[in-house]
């Protein structure tokens, strides 16, 4: 059986891509600082900080072989940049690229070692252009510049390891999801779908046929790519 390993696997992308893993035959290892006591076949929760390096590495000593690595984990804040501290700041950008980078650093170590693999890691519509404030209103819930710099650090970071790591067989890409439908305030839900040529907001289920085809045989010769799915929302 191939394997899987996903950070960030208790949230609502997590385990939207954990469906589409094990419907592929993969047992997948979900990596998270939570959990639900949920049983899923194929499936072994793990409670782990991605950003403990010490942690990560002991987990990896313990897997023999690794198909396949989703660094899907990301928070972000809300508070407006000026009263953005510091530690807001650098726990933002060490869940979303420090984290990013040891989780990629241990997998490559073993896919040089097998000379093959995937990575695909979760940028943002938002590491490639600046939110729209008008968008949020008072909802509370503006898009930050931490995390906009963190999804373009991923977005790069994948392109470097894409270039320096593609002679050992192994793919690593970005999929940059949009706005994902998950009981936002309506007016955000209506601003957002408007700014859409889709006119609505993605579900997870958009983002599966991308997954699905990054993780198959079928995107051997993609690689470095950062797939925007967004229902055209960059595009104008």
């Amino acid at each position: 059986m191939k394997i899987a390993l996903i950070t960030g696997g208790n949230g609502q992308l997590g385990k939207s891509y954990i469906k589409t893993l094990t419907k592929n035959s993969y047992f997948v290892y979900s990596i998270d600082i939570k959990h639900s006591k949920t049983k899923v076949d194929n499936v072994k929760k793990i409670i782990l900080d991605i950003t403990d390096e010490k942690e990560i590495g002991k987990f990896f000593k313990n897997i023999k072989h690794l198909d396949l690595l989703i660094n899907n984990a990301g928070i972000g804040v809300f508070t407006p940049t000026e009263k953005r501290s510091i530690d807001e700041f650098k726990k933002v950008l060490n869940v979303n690229l420090v984290g990013t980078f040891i989780m990629s650093q241990f997998a490559l170590k073993k896919m040089v070692k097998q000379k093959k693999g995937k990575i695909i890691n979760i940028g943002s519509v938002y590491g490639i252009k600046s939110s729209d404030p008008r968008i949020y209103g008072n909802s509370g819930r503006n898009n930050s510049e931490v995390y906009s710099a963190s999804k373009a650090g991923v977005i790069m970071l994948t392109k470097y390891l894409a270039s320096h790591y593609a002679k050992y067989n192994i793919q690593i890409n970005s999929i940059s999801p949009g706005g994902i439908l998950n009981n936002q305030d309506k007016r955000f839900q209506i601003n957002y779908s408007y700014k859409t040529p889709a006119g609505r907001m993605a579900s997870t289920y958009d983002m599966q046929s991308v997954l699905e085809m990054l993780i198959s045989k079928k995107s051997n010769y993609i690689n470095g790519s950062n797939i925007v799915v967004d229902g055209g929302f960059t595009s104008w």
